[in-house]
């Protein structure tokens, strides 16, 4: 089946033609600046890759509707195209990044789910408001399509209650429905899965600690193929330290940081979202590429990166502490599930920054966790599975490449087809 693979963000359309049989991205692309400029979307731009080849262009981007014309115009076109008409298109899966307590699968859209959806916005305003967007504008473009909408929070909703409720009075669950919800849940699916292929087991019979490690960072327990617990919480701030976000916090310091400084509710969730994690800790840079040359006194490339000392010092901090959280949660998920058949890295960082794979396997012996350090260390940008964990180690561990929209792709041919 093609899908059209759909992420809207409030002034993006980031998209991808899939075939959901052989995994191959028929082609790709993103809108951008859509409603921004004057007069609105003036200084929108797509910049579209088929073939090897990229095509950019600026449009007037008013809306998503008049972004997705676009794109179908694009994907379409006689001379770059990658189908001949949109009737090739199957079906639509959108992203959405948070289902609230309504959706615990894939869903194909209708009017109830778009109700539904709408409900959702206080748990992610940033998120639901663009994935609407999006949702509208692909539906004015083609109107008879199925659209499919495949949520981050659906695979964490098998938490049991001990794992997903908090500490606070259970009125403020019943009226708010505070609990965790967990993210990144297409991405920790889909690599578990591909996991048990390697494994040549069934997921049922397999215990997975996955680590999504980028910008946002979560780590999660696969017990049986379903998610047990995961580190992020009511929303994406929650977990570990990530590259702007403070990551799990005393309570306390919350309220204490507000008094001291005089910050309003949104510019304390403005603070803790954007000014700490990496950025905060090292005073200098978000990415971990800058924070690790700083340490090294080079870029991956060789070339050589000026720090001062305190710089390297505080990038020497944030760097450990995040190795060090993701060393724990892989402990807790083990105490969790009695037992670890595997750890997986992926993502951004996860994938790419061996020092990070490295702190984090370093003393793990007692979970029976061994790495081969030189292999790790020549491990980045691999497009393939690659196994780091040395012959001898009771548990394996590998950094798989994340596919979030070959997972979204499938999971809409599933949902269309009513499996």
């Amino acid at each position: 089946m093609k899908v059209l693979v759909v992420n809207a963000g409030s002034s993006s359309l980031k998209y991808q033609l899939l075939e959901t049989k052989s995994g191959d991205v028929l082609a790709k692309g993103i809108c951008e600046r859509i409603g921004i400029g004057d007069p609105v979307g003036s200084e929108g731009k797509i910049e579209h890759k088929v073939n090897g080849e990229k095509h950019v262009a600026q449009y007037s981007l008013p809306d998503h509707a008049v972004a997705m014309k676009i794109v179908i115009d694009y994907l379409t076109n006689p001379e770059f195209g990658c189908i001949k008409d949109m009737d090739e298109i199957e079906a639509v899966g959108h992203r959405v990044v948070h289902g609230g307590p309504y959706f615990f699968d894939s869903v194909l859209l209708n009017d109830e789910v778009m109700e539904k959806l709408r409900l959702c916005y206080d748990f992610a305003p940033l998120h639901t408001g663009a994935h609407i967007m999006g949702l509208e504008g692909c539906l004015a473009v083609m109107p008879h399509k199925p659209q499919v909408l495949v949520f981050d929070t659906a695979f964490h909703q098998t938490m049991p209650e001990k794992a997903y409720m908090f500490g606070f009075s259970y009125d403020m669950y019943e009226k708010y429905s505070l609990r965790k919800y967990g993210a990144h849940g297409t991405s920790h699916r889909f690599v578990a899965n591909e996991m048990a292929k390697i494994l040549g087991k069934p997921i049922e019979e397999l215990k997975i600690v996955t680590c999504h490690i980028g910008n946002g960072a979560s780590v999660s327990a696969v017990d049986g193929g379903k998610c047990v617990d995961t580190s992020m919480g009511f929303t994406p701030l929650d977990g570990l330290v990530m590259g702007t976000r403070c990551g799990s916090v005393d309570p306390s310091a919350v309220t204490y940081i507000m008094e001291k400084e005089g910050y309003t509710p949104a510019e304390m969730n403005e603070y803790m979202n954007k000014k700490c994690g990496y950025l905060g800790i090292s005073g200098f840079s978000s990415d971990s590429r800058d924070l690790e040359a700083a340490i090294k006194g080079c870029t991956m490339t060789g070339e050589p990166y000026e720090a001062t000392e305190e710089q390297i010092h505080r990038a020497k901090i944030a760097t450990s502490m995040m190795a060090y959280q993701v060393q724990k949660y892989i402990g807790a998920y083990a105490a969790a599930m009695n037992g670890l058949d595997a750890v997986v890295f992926t993502a951004g960082m996860g994938e790419n920054n061996p020092e990070l794979r490295d702190r984090a396997c370093t003393n793990m012996e007692f979970f029976g966790i061994k790495i081969d350090r030189e292999l790790n260390a020549r491990t980045h940008h691999q497009p393939d599975n690659v196994e780091l964990s040395t012959p001898d180690s009771r548990v394996k561990v590998y950094v798989i490449p994340t596919n979030e929209e070959l997972a979204i792709a499938r999971d809409t041919e599933r949902v269309v087809a009513g499996k």
